[in-house]
């Protein structure tokens, strides 16, 4: 049977279609809607981030008839499960487009994500997931057992993005603000025992891995280690870069251009805060924990 999951972020919409029986992946996109530009920090979706969210939903389900998928799964994270207004956009799906959108809360896309990247790491020794998401982000630390910590924090990088006001590029005041942000929302999970493995959740992790190794990447449904120290450096030139500079790099997406950095400042301060010592980025997140992680 053919299924489809979409995933709709705050800053992007990801469409998978599979074969649920032979797990093979049939087609996959995704198209920047920045859903929660102009409202998530008030609580809201903003008339235009509603239209282009129906718009790429209306050109997800055309994509869906055309590969003869029998169910679609739709998934609302962050933007949606925060807006006081998101019944019209479930409403407007519901009755043009003939599928549900289901929003779940931050402790159940935690638990997705893990099951999707349970999917490309054993887990052998304990690891810690983070997931950047554009209104969450979440982190998951389990071992061969299982998740045994799982904690989503509204530190997403388009709220941040909308919080403060930062200068281009980020002087060292804008980048101790954003860690001190970081600090007083989500510090006193980093106080716990936590592994010295970070595994990365798809996302910004895919766009650091392309920015780190200058090209695509591919990772055919394993987990992908990297070199920290490397990794690192490539960090500290995200956070240092203009806006122009990340404008005429092709490895980064264009929904990422304006918040490259924040997803950088927000890696390397776990990074610090955790003592992280080895880093994996897996190609899996929600939507294949939603497809392939029953």
């Amino acid at each position: 049977m053919r299924r489809a999951v979409i995933d709709l972020g705050t800053n992007t919409f990801n469409l998978l279609i599979a074969d649920t029986q032979t797990r093979q992946v049939l087609f996959q996109t995704k198209e920047g809607v920045a859903l929660g530009m102009g409202g998530i920090n008030e609580g809201r979706i903003s008339a235009a981030a509603m239209v282009r969210a129906f718009d790429t939903l209306h050109r997800f389900k055309a994509l869906c008839q055309t590969w003869q998928v029998h169910e679609i799964q739709a998934i609302g994270t962050s933007a949606l499960r925060d807006a006081t207004n998101a019944q019209e956009l479930l409403y407007k799906v519901q009755n043009e487009l003939h599928f549900t959108i289901e929003i779940i809360t931050g402790q159940r896309e935690a638990e997705l994500i893990y099951k999707g990247v349970r999917l490309t790491h054993d887990f052998e020794n304990p690891a810690l997931i983070m997931d950047i998401g554009g209104g969450s982000t979440e982190f998951i630390a389990a071992n061969p057992e299982g998740p045994y910590l799982a904690q989503s924090f509204d530190i997403g990088v388009s709220r941040l993005y909308q919080h403060f006001e930062l200068h281009d590029p980020y002087t060292p005041a804008d980048i101790a603000m954003v860690e001190a942000y970081l600090e007083a929302r989500c510090g006193a999970f980093f106080q716990q025992d936590l592994p010295d493995t970070l595994i990365g959740s798809s996302g910004s992790f895919e766009t650091f891995y392309e920015l780190m190794s200058q090209q695509i990447f591919e990772a055919q449904g394993q987990a992908v280690w990297v070199d920290t120290k490397q990794f690192e450096q490539m960090l500290e030139q995200i956070i240092g870069s203009t806006q122009a500079e990340r404008d005429q790099n092709p490895h980064i997406i264009a929904i990422r251009k304006r918040m490259a950095p924040l997803a950088a400042i927000k890696t390397r301060w776990v990074l610090r805060a955790a003592h992280i010592q080895h880093i994996f980025i897996s190609p899996y997140s929600l939507k294949e924990g939603v497809l392939f992680g029953l």
